[in-house]
């Protein structure tokens, strides 16, 4: 099993920060993703599942996400997702923001993949952490990358 758990200081409004998370925006944080779309939207979140598919290189993954945890609240946003992808590995992820004040946000992104099969189990050993350090290390920049590029657009 690999886990992670990174936090940065973004000078964005949480706000703008979480808004990167909502359905309409999420290729934008996740541009891999080519589908989301809802299966079934429950009241405050907990319990939804979309579909959401998942291009690499030439092939397209598709899965079932469920949200576990969701916190919306003015000093902290958090969202909690599961899903497992090719039957082989079991990934659960966690996006938090918590103000620091008007003008900055701690984001913080956990989350564990675990090999569910022999197949998933080895493959994740062949990767090792290092390819998921700079997955995490990507994902944690383009979020900040958006956020400050949105921020500056609404200055204008």
């Amino acid at each position: 099993m690999i886990t992670w758990n990174e936090e940065r200081v973004i000078p964005v409004n949480i706000d703008t920060v979480w808004a990167l998370f909502d359905d309409e925006n999420l290729k934008r944080i996740m541009p891999n993703v080519v589908q989301h779309t809802p299966i079934e939207k429950k009241e405050g979140m907990v319990g939804s599942t979309y579909q959401q598919s998942y291009k690499e290189g030439r092939r397209v993954e598709t899965y079932v996400v469920e949200y576990r945890e969701y916190e919306d609240t003015e000093n902290r946003k958090h969202q909690k997702i599961a899903f497992t992808l090719g039957k082989a590995f079991e990934i659960e992820a966690a996006f938090t923001m918590i103000k620091i004040d008007e003008t900055t946000t701690r984001f913080v992104y956990t989350g564990q993949n675990k090999g569910v099969n022999f197949l998933g189990k080895v493959m994740l050993k062949i990767a090792g952490d290092k390819n998921n350090d700079k997955v995490v290390h990507d994902f944690m920049e383009k979020v900040e990358k958006e956020a400050l590029q949105e921020s500056t657009s609404a200055k204008r």
